[in-house]
């Protein structure tokens, strides 16, 4: 940069020359018209311009490099801005500034969000499919936060319980286009219609894609119903942050139409369920009828501030340090004399985008406290290995693919003993 400036300053210098000599000329060639008083030489004022001129020279260049170096931070700080809340970790401190007033607007959406009522009792159900559009809006980041008040049925299997009182129903939330988890579920744990001499139900919950391919995947969608005939969808955006409108619309579904089940689980497509040890203990003596829900309970567990996380929620929506005591999401039992409640006692609660720490907070608010199933070893999260004899003992298990629950469930089923 310096070495272009210097050849920039001769160039300048040259043109002075050049101009001087010009006037120099002009001034030879033009006769007085009348008597001036003696003043200095061309020649004289020359020198003393170029003088001048030499001795600014460094200041000039000082500011012209100044310039320079303050139009390329412009250039970089109108790039950082326009990056916004997307943009990947930059090395430029300003970035890390600017985030944080990225952040400060996302939390103004969340408090707007927040201020629209959760009021999922007046959801219009149809079995016709939904004359809305099956895509996002323009913004869906906004239709994340906002919790839309009113969804609509497009599928909703209203006569899985109309013939038959089920003892338990598996609702299994799934995101539309995930056919290989659906099928996993099939092929397993929810392929026993009769289990223990009880009648277990299992149906799948879904909401729309967005996407190009949105009308694709909804076609296959209505295939796929109309061949296992054990989907329910509605009409809100399926995403990891709709998960709470998700869980109270299987419990708006339970409510409306399948109240008289003994009891019902939400339970994830990427779970190891281990049905039979679930009907035996949902049908020992001591388990109550009613008021009840289980699993493997979380007492205490703080609230995640943090921007980074998935599981971040902004105090306008959770004031609290803590959250209260709730079953965590991968999978909980309850009596279904509940469903209906927690959809009711949601419209005045703030709706936030942990789920299942909100049904957690919709107990409380019923006063209802959350019961310790007999043998709390039996709900597990992760595990690093596959044990034949202790996956014949436990609940639940969390996986990582669809290929090990068919591969466990399988050896699992092997007529050896499992220990």
């Amino acid at each position: 940069m310096l070495r272009h400036n210097e050849e920039l300053l001769v160039l300048l210098e040259r043109w002075f020359d050049v101009r001087m000599d010009a006037m120099t000329t002009d001034h030879q060639g033009s006769a007085p018209e009348e008597w001036e008083e003696p003043k200095p030489s061309t020649e004289h004022r020359r020198a003393q311009m170029k003088m001048a001129f030499q001795r600014s020279k460094p200041i000039f260049k000082h500011c012209f490099t100044i310039l320079l170096l303050l139009c390329l931070l412009l250039t970089i700080f109108c790039y950082v801005v326009s990056r916004g809340p997307q943009a990947p970790n930059s090395l430029l401190l300003l970035h890390k500034h600017y985030q944080r007033f990225f952040n400060r607007s996302d939390t103004a959406q969340h408090q707007q969000a927040a201020a629209q009522p959760t009021n999922l009792t007046l959801i219009e159900r149809s079995t016709a499919p939904s004359s809305e559009p099956l895509t996002a809006p323009p913004n869906s980041r906004e239709y994340h936060l906002a919790y839309p008040r009113n969804h609509r049925f497009i599928m909703d299997n209203a006569e899985a319980c109309k013939t038959r009182t089920p003892f338990l129903v598996l609702m299994v939330p799934v995101a539309p286009h995930n056919l290989e988890a659906r099928d996993a579920v099939r092929q397993t744990w929810g392929n026993r219609s009769v289990v223990q001499g009880e009648e277990v139900l299992t149906l799948f919950m879904l909401g729309i894609t967005a996407g190009d391919d949105a009308e694709q995947v909804q076609d296959r969608i209505k295939q796929e119903n109309l061949k296992h005939g054990d989907l329910i969808q509605s009409n809100f955006l399926d995403s990891y942050l709709n998960l709470t409108i998700k869980t109270m619309v299987i419990m708006d579904w339970l409510a409306t139409y399948c109240s008289t089940a003994a009891y019902s689980m939400k339970i994830d497509s990427d779970m190891f369920l281990n049905i039979d040890n679930l009907v035996i203990m949902l049908k020992k003596p001591d388990i109550p009828k009613g008021d009840y829900l289980t699993g493997m309970l979380m007492i205490d567990r703080p609230v995640v501030r943090s921007h980074d996380s998935k599981w971040y929620v902004p105090e306008e929506l959770f004031p609290e340090s803590t959250y209260p005591p709730y079953a965590l999401g991968m999978g909980y039992v309850f009596s279904n004399d509940l469903p209906g409640r927690l959809v009711e006692t949601s419209k005045s609660i703030k709706p936030f985008n942990i789920e299942d720490a909100y049904i957690g907070m919709c107990m409380r608010k019923l006063g209802i406290a959350l019961t310790s199933p007999p043998d709390p070893s039996q709900f597990r999260a992760y595990n690093t290995r596959y044990d034949r004899c202790e996956y014949s003992r436990i609940i639940t298990y969390i996986l990582g693919t669809s290929e090990e629950l068919i591969k466990y469930w399988t050896d699992l089923k092997k007529p050896e003993p499992p220990c």
